[in-house]
């Protein structure tokens, strides 16, 4: 699980101090395992244990990223198949923690260890079902935080995210709205979707490039901490997509921030969208 935070430089003590009160290797170790004795058995099968690191994790590539925890899976050959055939285990790192809550003074110790124990946990029981999707997802919020640093992403990274309805996935809180338009019917000007029962039309760029972010910043209800993004994509000819899969040609992406306004009378199903000419 890859959390945002900033770089701290030294080397982690044996307790920090967080929001007044201080929290120690030891305490944070007796409260994982606490928090692990109170998960049900049943979905801890094929679980080898829990191991607390005192160690930070970093990302490998990213800057201000660290791992607060991980599942380590192995896979085992068997005609049978099933727990007996996939052993993991679930791995903390304190030291990811503790850099995340010196930057952070309402970091909340005990709700962000219970979040990434169960997160973890998913992941051993999704190898259990032979399902991807939260490896996906943890893909997906990768590139998203490349996009928002501005660093090089997937431009089609939000599909790896939990779809919600066709044409509309979910990565974190950032929720994308998805239209295709072939390349013989550019954009027009303007672009409505549909947004919980209510119809909102928001300003296309002159060149939308390949794929085109806009982040409707005004004129939408939304919940604390969502953002919403429109996204338009170029439908590319056979050619096109040849030339793109061996590298020759380079996905043109653009960002621009746009304010929805609503359509009288307008009203449907939610994430539906339309390029008006």
């Amino acid at each position: 699980m890859y959390i945002a935070a900033g770089v701290w430089r030294g080397e982690v003590g044996e307790g920090s101090t967080v929001g007044g009160g201080e929290v120690q290797y030891r305490e944070f170790e007796a409260l994982a395992r606490r928090y692990w004795e109170e998960i049900p058995e049943a979905y801890k099968e094929g679980v080898d244990g829990l191991v607390v690191e005192r160690d930070a994790k970093p990302h490998p590539t990213l800057g201000d990223i660290y791992t607060l925890g991980e599942c380590l899976t192995e896979t085992y050959p068997s005609e049978y198949g099933g727990p007996e055939t996939i052993r993991s285990a679930v791995v903390l790192y304190y030291g990811s923690f503790w850099r995340l809550s010196r930057l952070d003074p309402e970091f909340d110790w005990e709700e962000e260890l219970w979040e990434t124990l169960t997160h973890e946990l998913k992941h051993h029981l999704e190898s259990l079902a032979d399902e991807d999707a939260l490896i996906a997802l943890d893909y997906a919020m990768d590139e998203n935080f490349k996009r928002l640093e501005g660093e090089p992403f997937d431009p089609y990274f939000y599909r790896s995210g939990e779809r919600v309805a066709e044409g509309v996935w979910r990565v974190e809180r950032d929720t994308f709205l998805e239209r295709e338009y072939a390349s013989a019917e550019p954009p027009g000007p303007e672009a409505e979707f549909d947004w919980h029962g209510g119809r909102y039309r928001v300003p296309v760029p002159e060149d939308p490039g390949d794929v085109c972010f806009l982040w409707i910043e005004e004129g939408l209800e939304r919940g604390p901490g969502e953002e919403v993004y429109l996204v338009l994509v170029r439908r590319a000819g056979f050619g096109e997509s040849l030339r793109a899969l061996f590298g020759r040609r380079r996905v043109e992406v653009r960002e621009a921030s746009v304010r929805a306004v609503a359509v009288a009378g307008g009203g449907g199903q939610a994430g539906r969208s339309t390029v008006a000419g």
